[in-house]
């Protein structure tokens, strides 16, 4: 049966001016220093930055492989599979792919990689759920900063150890940014040989995060305050961090640190930042 609007009684006519167009869809932004490319830089024997500026995406090369930690957003696939080959790296040599956690500026290139390289992808249950969401129902920012899907591979326990030839990748979660956030640590050897203890720690910030009485995160105060401990308890010679400034490093022409940074000092900063904020939220709430 064909309704028309007479036999609807006047419900759901066409109005004489038609509606404006719904808005175009807009993909979120980010600073151009987090999408600006760089050449590969050693940090130590077999430990690549081959990401962008402002983002870190760690390349461990061994005997046996590779493995990647972080790639940045969705569109530096191309660029880290470029460095990967000037750095003598095959797609097919890439064996893992483990990642800090699972929002867009750190996750973003990984379906791509996985389907290129044929990697397995390593996380925890916590980061699998928001990858294979590709970052949307994030406890924060809703569906804001999406990207491809991921399917994760393999999935850790905290403390697991992740081996590939002589690589061992260990990994240590550090809840609070993301409740799947995860740290790792790894021995290499610096120039003159001498082994360096490397600590990669994801971030320990709250961006506009809400502290107090949060539905969707109701123990967050307690994570984080466990993470900046664990933090400070690592192996940790050379710290390293998603966003290398926080680490006090510069990626550019070459490797510089701006300033000096451990994983306590690292720690007790965001510490100390994080009890600030949430004195701020109690205020305002008492306010």
């Amino acid at each position: 049966m064909l309704w028309t609007t007479a036999a609807l009684g006047g419900l759901g006519a066409v109005p004489a001016k038609a509606a404006e167009p719904l808005p175009q869809l807009r993909a979120y932004e980010v600073p151009a220093a987090w999408r600006q490319p760089v050449a590969p830089l050693r940090i130590a024997a077999g430990t690549w930055q081959i990401g962008t500026t402002q983002l870190s995406a760690l390349l461990l090369k061994g005997d046996a492989g590779a493995i990647l930690i972080d790639g940045g957003m969705p569109q530096t696939a191309e660029h880290l599979l470029a460095n990967m080959a000037a750095l003598g790296v095959a797609p097919s040599d890439l064996k893992f792919i483990v990642l800090s956690h699972a929002h867009a500026d750190h996750v973003g290139p990984l379906a791509a990689l996985r389907r290129a390289t044929g990697a397995r992808v390593v996380a925890n249950a916590e980061s699998a759920q928001l990858l294979a969401r590709g970052g949307s129902d994030d406890l924060h920012y809703g569906d804001a900063f999406l990207y491809p899907p991921v399917v994760t591979d393999r999935l850790l326990q905290d403390g697991e150890t992740l081996a590939l030839g002589e690589l061992r990748l260990q990994v240590h979660f550090t809840p609070g940014h993301t409740p799947g956030s995860m740290s790792w640590t790894w021995t290499d050897r610096a120039d003159d040989g001498t082994p360096v203890r490397i600590a990669y720690v994801d971030s320990l910030s709250a961006p506009d995060y809400r502290l107090l009485d949060n539905p969707r995160y109701p123990h967050i105060v307690d994570a984080y305050r466990a993470s900046f401990a664990r933090v400070r308890s690592l192996p940790c010679d050379l710290l390293l961090t998603p966003h290398p400034d926080f680490s006090g490093l510069r990626y550019g022409a070459t490797l510089e640190r701006a300033r000096p940074a451990t994983c306590t000092t690292y720690a007790d900063a965001a510490e100390a930042a994080f009890e600030a904020q949430l004195n701020a939220e109690r205020q305002g709430a008492v306010g």
